[in-house]
């Protein structure tokens, strides 16, 4: 059954309270199922992890102005995941431009082809792109297909969380696990120096108490308070973390947007995807539609146990829900909402 409440004075908090309890334990309980370790080689949230803090940018030297080159050296080699949109676009011209020489590749996920059905499938538009970003800036372009790999990793843990009521969080698992697991498995023998991405976020480097350098990386927060992920990142491991680059991590979306126009790149006007990074275009609830089905049951009020509407599944729904919870409620109950789960 669904329980839900019409308040949310002190109901609200304790909603945000519970979502924040389940999305840690959950990551809690896979991590210790994975065999992922605390400490050093793992995820340090006080020190060597996530940061409130955001790091100042060098005073005199853009990231598009900064050149990584010397005369006679060999270039530091780098991975760059690209997916079509501005973000890793721009972040790629920029590597570009630094002095980097520059892989690019394109991650083709196996629930494009599979759910194809339920829609347009968007992964041959993204590499059309892809194609043209790299015929511009002058960089190879690869694909590396992950479909196993997704399907074992993200997807099966997305639909049994959903499954047990629970809020899964596949962008995390998806970058953890794929982006930066398993794409660097596929490239191990590449002897890439850096791998880089289009997030938003910042790394700097932890110092030992005497100044110097610790080796460990620190994950902040990027200036962008709407377009920042790092969030999303902060299941990545200490190991995963070094050989990682944010070109666009010290900009806002604006600045970005910008620099796509002063690039003249072909996707410049493309809008931003919203969608979960393993679905494409593929909406959220027909994805759960395709693996779950239906299982109706009672939407209760929680505190006077009316029943005041019907849900085809408690997988559609998560903890501190309110849009999309009308469709499913009984008329006269939708008159005294808001109603939240």
């Amino acid at each position: 059954e669904l329980r839900l409440r019409n308040v949310l004075s002190k109901g609200r908090n304790d909603g945000l309270a519970s979502i924040v309890t389940v999305v840690q334990q959950q990551i809690h309980d896979l991590w210790n199922g994975d065999g992922v370790v605390d400490g050093d080689d793992g995820i340090a949230f006080n020190g060597l992890g996530v940061s409130s803090d955001v790091a100042s940018v060098s005073i005199g030297t853009s990231a598009e102005d900064r050149d990584v080159s010397s005369p006679g050296m060999k270039k530091p080699t780098v991975a760059m995941l690209l997916s079509g949109g501005v973000d890793s676009s721009v972040a790629l011209n920029l590597l570009v431009r630094q002095g980097y020489d520059v892989t690019a590749f394109y991650l083709k996920i196996w629930l494009e082809d599979e759910l194809a059905h339920l829609g347009q499938c968007p992964w041959e538009d993204d590499y059309n792109v892809c194609t043209q970003i790299c015929e511009q800036a002058g960089v190879p372009l690869e694909s590396i297909s992950l479909q196993r790999e997704y399907k074992e990793k993200v997807m099966s843990y997305t639909l049994l969380e959903a499954k047990r009521g629970r809020t899964p969080n596949p962008d995390i698992m998806c970058n953890s696990r794929v982006k930066f697991g398993c794409f660097y498995d596929a490239i191990s023998k590449r002897d890439f120096d850096y791998v880089a991405t289009g997030h938003y976020a910042q790394l700097e480097d932890v110092e030992n108490l005497d100044g110097t350098p610790s080796g460990a990386k620190r994950l902040l927060r990027a200036p962008d308070p709407v377009k920042d992920q790092s969030y999303f990142l902060a299941a990545l491991t200490q190991e995963q973390l070094k050989r990682v680059l944010f070109p666009i991590g010290q900009y806002e979306k604006s600045r970005v947007r910008e620099l796509a126009e002063e690039f003249d790149l072909p996707n410049k006007n493309r809008p931003d995807s919203q969608g979960l990074c393993f679905l494409g275009k593929v909406k959220f609830d027909e994805f759960l539609a395709e693996y779950l089905g239906t299982e109706p049951g009672d939407i209760i009020d929680a505190d006077t146990k009316e029943i005041i509407g019907r849900h085809r599944g408690i997988w559609y729904h998560t903890v501190g829900q309110r849009k999309g919870i009308g469709k499913v409620l009984h008329p006269l109950a939708t008159s005294r909402g808001p109603w939240y789960v």
